[in-house]
């Protein structure tokens, strides 16, 4: 669920309305991928926001901007991908202006559908179009290296393992 939000300066007469209905239409194993457009002052996602995110079956959220609640979350096992904290929210700082569209998060285009997948190491977008060929790519990678992890453990040297899997 690709979402655009963008700073305001002043708070608006009726605040929250598209942030409230980008929650509420997420979906069960949606992933919700916002751009702040690199906004320092917006403070978009927190504890509220992921507790109805994980009641309607949303697996995560990536937010290239500020969370706050951060601790809550964290307890609440709510995968979140985030730039960085504050302890404000976005009334009067932000806005979301469109949801369920083409962004650019990160300097990644995510598009509606898209796969994203993140982990400790971060995060990757797979394009609906290229998915099976990128997910059978990356099954063929991980037995390589599973190969290559083996070899190494039973003794062979790093030089024979990269000469025989071409995988480091």
């Amino acid at each position: 669920m690709p979402v655009l939000c963008l700073e305001v300066f002043e708070i608006p007469e009726e605040p929250y309305q598209q942030e409230i209905a980008v929650v509420d239409s997420l979906k069960q194993d949606d992933v919700l991928v916002c751009s702040t457009n690199g906004s320092t002052r917006i403070c978009f996602w927190g504890e509220l926001l992921s507790t109805a995110a994980m009641a309607r079956g949303a697996r995560g959220a990536i937010i290239d901007g500020f969370i706050r609640d951060s601790r809550k979350i964290m307890e609440m096992s709510f995968p979140i991908f985030t730039t960085g904290l504050s302890p404000v929210d976005s009334n009067g700082r932000g806005e979301v202006v469109a949801y369920n569209v083409p962004i650019e998060c990160g300097g990644v285009t995510v598009n509606p559908g898209d796969i994203v997948f993140g982990d400790a190491d971060g995060v990757v977008v797979i394009p609906k179009d290229v998915e099976n060929a990128v997910i059978h790519a990356a099954l063929e990678k991980v037995q390589g290296e599973n190969k290559t992890r083996e070899a190494l453990r039973e003794g062979a040297t790093l030089r024979e393992v990269y000469d025989k899997y071409g995988i480091l």
